[in-house]
């Protein structure tokens, strides 16, 4: 679908297109992540015949009539949330196995593939926001029961969890966006890149749009918004810090990188008690990259909603 490397990697900075392998990791020859190496649960203890803390390991449930991957791990303490991780478009869960098993040293930790993404079931049609996080509620149910959560999200992932924290403070705790897709970067791009501009920018600004209209696996469209108040939860931004844009779309790059850290800062309206840090040494994939700074964020945000 997409001709070079670069390019994917680029789409993959904002919106993943899904279906493909290419990622900015694999382009600096990382391998995919493997998935936490934790024991399977079976179908019947993680559709409810046991606690929700009793989900160990990678399993499927029934949520809204689909069959949806999970994974857990760690132990739950008391009065401590749940963490669970949302991944980037055209991302399983397997992408976060090292990251969730360092996180489960000190954490109960859970991941989910949505609809259409790893070995989710695909979606009946198009979806929305309010499609997406109906699935999302049906697995915090499962995973984490009556307990607090924080969602912690990274790209796609990340513009989920801020989408739904707002409409859901009475379980959303705290919100960890690591590299979120901003909430405007749609018209940023239009805006950047125009219509006439020569490949492979406009290639760019052409599947990028596409993906925010829905046209991927997922089929969920992603239009841009004003960012809505989450309430007083902790709210840990964390951005990439190396050029990324610039590498590969000559003439654009430059304004592309201040959108995305302008789109950053606006994620901050989450909450008065949002806080935003650099991830210096990393491209898109910081938990992955540069995973000390994104464990910090988790561990401040979750002590903060346990206090």
């Amino acid at each position: 679908m997409f001709r070079t490397t670069k390019i994917t990697s680029l789409i993959a900075l904002g919106v993943t297109v899904a279906g493909l392998s290419l990622t900015a990791c694999d382009e600096e020859g990382s391998e995919d992540q493997p998935a936490p190496a934790v024991p399977t649960t079976t179908a019947a203890a993680a559709a409810g015949d046991s606690a929700p803390a009793g989900i160990n390991g990678t399993t499927k449930i029934t949520v809204e009539g689909k069959s949806v991957n999970v994974s857990c791990s760690g132990v739950s303490a008391q009065g401590k949330p749940v963490v669970v991780l949302l991944a980037g478009l055209g991302d399983g869960l397997d992408k976060f196995g090292d990251f969730q098993r360092r996180l489960s040293g000190g954490h109960r930790v859970c991941s989910y593939d949505r609809l259409g993404e790893g070995t989710s079931d695909q979606p009946a049609g198009p979806q929305t926001f309010e499609d997406s996080g109906k699935i999302l509620s049906g697995v915090l149910d499962q995973v984490a029961g009556k307990s607090p959560v924080v969602l912690a999200g990274h790209s796609l992932g990340g513009l989920v969890a801020a989408r739904y924290a707002p409409g859901h403070q009475d379980r959303v705790k705290g919100v960890v966006l690591m590299d979120a897709t901003p909430p405007t970067w749609s018209a940023d791009v239009a805006r950047i890149i125009p219509e006439s501009a020569p490949s492979p920018a406009s290639d760019i600004r052409g599947q990028f749009l596409a993906a925010v209209r829905g046209e991927t696996p997922e089929q969920l469209a992603t239009p841009d918004a004003e960012v809505r108040p989450a309430g007083n939860v902790p709210v840990e931004v964390i951005r990439h810090g190396q050029p990324y844009f610039e590498q590969g779309v000559p003439g654009y790059g430059t304004p592309l990188e201040q959108a995305w850290t302008e789109g950053q800062r606006q994620w901050l309206a989450l909450s008065s008690r949002g806080n935003l840090t650099v991830a210096d040494k990393s491209g898109h994939y910081i938990y992955a990259e540069q995973p000390d700074i994104a464990v910090q964020a988790i561990d401040r945000v979750t002590s903060q909603a346990a206090g």
